[in-house]
């Protein structure tokens, strides 16, 4: 089992800045990589960003160019550094684990007001 806590979260104009951490625990020697999605109102979950055991990225099309993804392998904890935010990147984020199985944390509110 791997346990995932986000925070960070929050409100912020647009054009503002947010960092979100994920951090692990439980199994996390299975982890093969980690990531963040999100959910809008009405709309399908969708990928943020992505980052392997290697530390090879992917993102989502929306995003690229203006978030980051990182991990600290020594906390155990995945990071989304999130730039000129806009207002269509309102939505709860949610981070992600894949080993064996997958898991999900409970979600993180980010607002961006225009």
């Amino acid at each position: 089992q791997v346990q995932l806590v986000e925070s960070g979260g929050g409100l912020v104009q647009a054009g503002g800045s947010l960092r979100l951490s994920c951090a692990a625990s439980g199994s996390i020697f299975s982890i093969n990589a980690m990531g963040w999605y999100r959910q809008a109102p009405g709309k399908q979950r969708e990928l943020v960003a992505v980052i392997t055991s290697g530390g090879i990225t992917n993102y989502g099309d929306s995003v690229k160019g203006r978030f980051a993804i990182s991990r600290n392998n020594a906390k155990n904890t995945v990071y989304l550094q999130m730039n000129s935010l806009k207002p269509e990147d309102t939505g709860v984020y949610y981070c992600k684990a894949i080993s064996i199985s997958v898991f999900w944390g409970q979600g993180t509110q980010v607002t961006v007001s225009s």
